[in-house]
């Protein structure tokens, strides 16, 4: 049992390094496989994994299955995640990456709105100010022009509430099933829905096309992100939200573009301006000021000790 939530919060900065990382390696397998087709297998690969891991290491827990709640639970948030990945797929048809970036990241202070809403815990002023430098360091590290909206932006904004959502609910549902049964179910859900959208809108023939699969490039990143940032990232997600609260988790997976842009700059030469790179210290900075605590900031008066 863990008993620091700090424990479970480094964890879950390694899911956002671990996305952040393999952005650059989805963005070209996506050249060869279309999105949904992509995430299709991604996710499927990802669900059969933690099945075997299931299978050989806790077979028991193949009876969870047969819980009505948890088939429901994981379905709703493989919906969700399917939406955010889906909106913000088609948003970026008609808006910039920088902005999709920036929009995506406002999720950070829906979380704790949402929070409130849904599951009736309190506003903290704390994570106010950080969600708040959260995403002035997300408009600095993403937007480098003038700022301006358009449909594919409206996509991106409802991408944000979709992930805003899947976040809230992992919270509610992670403390009620086992996490590997409940990241199974949600990871087939997003593969099933990801199909069927891809065979209306895609070459989905190239789902089962070996050729296809077969390229170096739609390898290396299917392997990489179908096990580390999809069926250990989620597992992790799931099992770890069970001891924070969902507003420290979306601060926290505000990272995710710091640590894409840094992997941008190491493995594409993409330069990091002055803007970035202080937009990369407030985010970093808004993540701190959410760990401290309120004793933190104040100063116990000392007391002297009166004998008698």
């Amino acid at each position: 049992m863990i008993k620091k939530p700090w424990f479970a919060d480094f964890n879950l900065l390694l899911v956002a390094f671990v996305w952040g990382t393999t952005f650059v390696i989805v963005q070209k397998a996506i050249a060869f496989l279309e999105p949904y087709s992509f995430n299709t297998v991604r996710f499927f690969i990802a669900a059969i994994l933690l099945l075997f891991i299931i299978y050989f290491f806790k077979r028991s827990s193949f009876q969870e299955f047969k819980n009505k709640s948890l088939l429901k639970s994981g379905m709703l948030l493989g919906f969700w995640l399917f939406l955010g990945y889906g909106f913000q797929t088609v948003g970026l048809l008609y808006t910039t990456s920088s902005k999709a970036g920036f929009i995506t990241g406002l999720s950070v202070v829906l979380v704790p709105l949402f929070s409130y809403v849904l599951l009736k815990q309190k506003l903290n002023w704390q994570i106010g100010i950080s969600s708040l430098l959260a995403v002035a360091g997300l408009y600095l590290l993403t937007i480098h022009n003038r700022f301006s909206l358009n449909i594919g932006d409206g996509y991106v904004l409802l991408c944000a509430v979709s992930f805003a959502l899947h976040i809230v609910f992992t919270g509610k549902f992670a403390k009620s099933f086992d996490a590997l049964c409940l990241t199974v179910l949600q990871l087939f859900t997003v593969s099933f829905l990801s199909f069927i959208t891809a065979f209306f809108t895609e070459r989905w023939q190239e789902i089962f096309a070996i050729n296809m699969l077969l390229k170096s490039e739609v390898i290396t990143a299917l392997l990489i992100t179908s096990l580390f940032a999809t069926a250990l990232a989620f597992l992790a997600q799931t099992y770890f939200q069970s001891f924070t609260t969902p507003a420290r988790v979306a601060l926290i997976f505000a990272m995710e573009p710091v640590f894409a842009a840094i992997t941008a700059f190491i493995v594409l030469n993409e330069r990091l301006g002055s803007k970035a790179l202080i937009g990369c210290i407030l985010i970093l900075f808004g993540m701190i000021l959410s760990e401290l605590k309120y004793s933190d900031f104040t100063f116990k008066k000392k007391t002297k000790r009166v004998g008698y």
